[in-house]
């Protein structure tokens, strides 16, 4: 059987990591003491609508627990990325392949650059994962993992299988992944609402935050010829139209789109509420870094990286949606 380590299992990992373990998967999860210490008496996983699963993967610490994986799923932060290589370089067997399941678009080359002697594949994670209570991770919101088609997939793909878990092998790995940093642009704003996700995208305001910030991201990416997947029903351009509708038509609509816990929050309020660095640089800092090299300006996102900024200092994260669109000028 493919052994598995999952490398920096947070919320991601342990809810990936889990689900693999229940299905059958010789898994094992390697993550700060303070996660693994919860998960000493078992992990359980639950789903959006409620099945809950108990796993019992092997737990770690160290880089050196992957010595044996023919797969290791790195979930770190993105500004963990590189560091998370070089501690698994000294481990890894000759023949392990890497999946990133990261936010950003920038993991992948990272992972190659460090390890130019591995297999390198691209992946995605398009929901949303909470920690309920300790031992316990909830996927909070709806959609399928997504793999860089590639003979090497075939062993992710089958521990997939098993664990009954829903995934797409996708030949357009890039375009997916600039879609899911323009769906991602909601991090920052949630983060800065203070509210859970589904209470925030119920409100206009916050939304003609959102749809300001992803309508700048979709026009810069064009601009560089980057082209963009559809990772939910519409397509990725779409998304800033259905946002600004009234509130009414937008609980209509959205349930179709994606559906969301109505307890769920963005990794990147969690971060803040941990009092942890967030990936701003890597989500909205990332459309201000692609507005730098194409001559052009994103001021919506370059604001929003700001101010997330300023929540990271202790500043101001409990903004209504008016106040956020103030100080968005938007």
């Amino acid at each position: 059987m493919t052994r598995i380590a999952v490398f920096g299992a947070g919320a991601i990992g342990c809810w990936v990591g889990g689900r693999l373990s229940s299905g059958g998967s010789d898994i094992t999860l390697i993550g700060r003491p303070r996660v693994m210490s919860e998960l000493a008496s078992g992990l359980r996983t639950s789903e959006l609508h409620g099945t809950t699963r108990t796993a019992t993967p092997t737990l770690a610490t160290d880089a050196a627990a992957a010595a044996n994986a023919d797969l290791v799923l790195v979930t770190v932060k993105s500004a963990a990325t590189e560091e998370a290589a070089r501690e698994l370089a000294p481990h890894l067997k000759s023949s392990a392949v890497i999946v990133s399941l990261q936010n950003g678009v920038r993991n992948v080359r990272v992972l190659k650059d460090a390890l130019p002697d591995h297999r390198v594949l691209a992946g995605m994670v398009p929901f949303n994962v909470i920690r309920p209570r300790p031992g316990q991770y909830h996927r909070a919101s709806a959609g399928a993992l997504m793999f860089e088609a590639h003979d090497a997939a075939a062993p992710l793909s089958e521990a997939c299988v098993r664990a009954d878990l829903p995934f797409e092998l996708r030949d357009d790995m890039p375009a997916v992944q600039w879609s899911k940093l323009v769906m991602n642009l909601n991090n920052a704003i949630n983060a800065l609402s203070g509210v859970p996700l589904a209470r925030e995208l119920g409100d206009r305001e916050f939304r003609r935050c959102l749809a300001a910030a992803q309508r700048e991201a979709v026009s810069l990416i064009r601009a560089a010829d980057q082209p963009l997947a559809r990772v939910t029903p519409l397509p990725t351009a779409w998304l800033p139209r259905l946002l600004t509708v009234p509130d009414g038509v937008f609980k209509l609509l959205a349930g179709k789109v994606v559906a969301i816990d109505p307890t769920a929050r963005s990794s990147m309020w969690d971060d803040l509420e941990a009092k942890r660095p967030t990936e701003i640089d890597y989500i909205s800092g990332e459309i201000v870094a692609l507005a730098d090299r194409l001559g052009a300006k994103a001021p919506v996102n370059a604001r929003l990286v700001q101010l997330v900024r300023d929540a990271e200092r202790g500043g101001k994260r409990d903004y209504t949606g008016t106040q956020l669109r103030d100080a968005l000028g938007v």
